[in-house]
């Protein structure tokens, strides 16, 4: 028999990642109830109450209806934030705040739900210094790494260290001259560093010297290594100069992800490490909302019947 219980996707319009899911788990008969909390409150409404038996209600969007005391899993990607643009200033900072804690606490609090990954759990793993704290804890090898608003500190920290970089500790919505932008990762030396860093806080990390780099992605109880070849900083500023290939983790390093993992109450991940000339896998930091199925078709990978299965939940 069928299993009637929907999964929830969660996730903006334009989300090629979440298109495949979702054909895939339509292909299985599976119900799927997708929908952008950005659309709330014009296409997107709910009526949950809390009863002595939980949580009970439903969320509607103009073609699907989900009972929430029956969703099985809720896939949580990237969503658009909250807008009230036809309102005030003031009464649009209070309809958002009531939202996010509304719309946002109901989600959030789904009984006998899978979360991949739970939405609290993500923002928590997305703080860029308790994510290499707790690799340190799990047992990654952490390159030195310095977050401060003191120049002083921070030309100390380089003149310390060969080479050091510098990281965005988020990279939010940069607008130049209308186009949209992120902070790269740059080299950084100590002519570069004034008193201008006293305006906020700052990353700066030793730099590795690699041969490669590995995006690790963690689906459930499945891992998949990619071994990424490029002469960049940072590969992920220019795609068409990459090589992929399947490889295998040192030992321990399977531990030290469920470590992770588990720290953070994290069920998927994708890794990113750097691999040093002798061979040792650097951690440099682990997105829980990270793109992975661009990889499938660059290395045969089955990573979308995993993410299925999870989100189904046969595993």
């Amino acid at each position: 028999m069928t299993d009637p219980r929907p999964v929830l996707v969660v996730t903006s319009l334009h989300d090629p990642t979440a298109d495949v899911v979702i054909t895939e788990l339509h292909d299985r008969g599976v119900p799927v109830v997708r929908f952008d909390s950005g659309d709330f409150p014009a296409t997107l409404s709910v009526d949950a109450e809390i009863t002595s038996n939980g949580l009970q209600g439903q969320v509607h969007t103009p073609s699907r209806t989900a009972d929430l005391a029956a969703v099985r899993a809720l896939y949580y990607r990237r969503p658009s934030g909250f807008t009230f643009a036809h309102l005030s200033e003031q009464d649009a900072k209070f309809a958002v705040t009531q939202a996010r804690y509304g719309l946002g606490g109901v989600l959030a609090s789904l009984p006998g739900c899978l979360y991949v990954n739970h939405p609290h759990r993500i923002g928590d793993a997305e703080f860029k210094p308790s994510g290499l704290a707790a690799a340190v804890q799990a047992g990654f090898d952490v390159p030195p790494t310095l977050i401060t608003s003191d120049a002083d500190a921070a030309r100390s920290f380089v003149k310390r260290h060969d080479s050091v970089i510098y990281k965005p500790l988020h990279n939010p919505v940069y607008l130049v001259d209308g186009v949209s932008n992120v902070v790269k990762v740059a080299e950084v030396a100590v002519k570069d560093i004034d008193e201008r860093v006293s305006g906020t806080t700052h990353l700066f990390q030793q730099r590795v010297p690699k041969v490669a780099d590995v995006r690790v992605t963690v689906i459930g109880p499945h891992i998949f290594c990619v071994r990424i070849d490029s002469e960049l900083l940072d590969w992920r500023t220019d795609y068409d100069r990459l090589a992929y290939s399947v490889t295998e983790p040192p030992p321990d390093i399977d531990r030290a992800l469920r470590a992770y993992l588990d720290h953070f109450g994290l069920v998927f991940g994708a890794f990113d490490f750097a691999v040093g000339e002798d061979g040792r896998w650097w951690f440099l930091e682990c997105n829980p909302s990270g793109q992975w199925y661009w990889l499938e078709p660059e290395t045969g990978l089955p990573m979308l019947a995993a993410m299925a299965d999870l989100l189904e939940r046969k595993t």
